[in-house]
């Protein structure tokens, strides 16, 4: 089976690091690790990347269309911006969920809206690193049902 891509967009290397308050103190690495194991205990691989460029970002999800089984993607401050990201997601014909570790309705009104939302199969947030957790749980039910149907 081809791999789960994992997106990570911006500043998402600074996990850990970055308010831990918000986003709380585990790495990227350790991110990374859990979401390996998980995906392992259904079955899957995980393919996981991190760019602060939107631009890589974008490759990427196009990439998926052919390499990928689903797609995973927390798009950081990108959600609220990218109609680039937008686009590639709906031309990637992927199950596809957004991610975040914060609960971003509870955060800033620019952080409320997504433009990402409308190009993927649900929206996960504010359970911290366990939304990757759930994210991969989703999509396995989703490519499971896909190879029902």
């Amino acid at each position: 089976m081809k791999p789960v891509y994992v997106l990570n967009g911006p500043n998402l290397n600074m996990l850990g690091l970055r308010e831990p308050a918000i986003y709380g103190s585990a790495s990227l690495k350790d991110v990374e690790l859990r979401c390996h194991a998980h995906a392992a205990s259904l079955g899957l691989t995980v393919d996981f990347r991190q760019s602060n460029s939107e631009g890589e970002l974008v490759s990427w999800v196009q990439e998926a269309r052919g390499k990928a089984s689903a797609i995973a993607i927390n798009a950081g401050a990108y959600t609220h911006t990218s109609v680039a990201l937008h686009d590639a997601l709906m031309a990637a014909e992927r199950p596809a969920v957004e991610l975040h570790l914060s609960n971003v309705h509870k955060r800033e009104a620019f952080r409320h809206t997504s433009l990402i939302a409308p190009a993927v199969n649900g929206v996960i947030c504010g359970f911290g690193v366990d939304s990757y957790v759930l994210a991969i749980t989703a999509l396995h039910s989703l490519i499971t049902a896909s190879k029902k149907g």
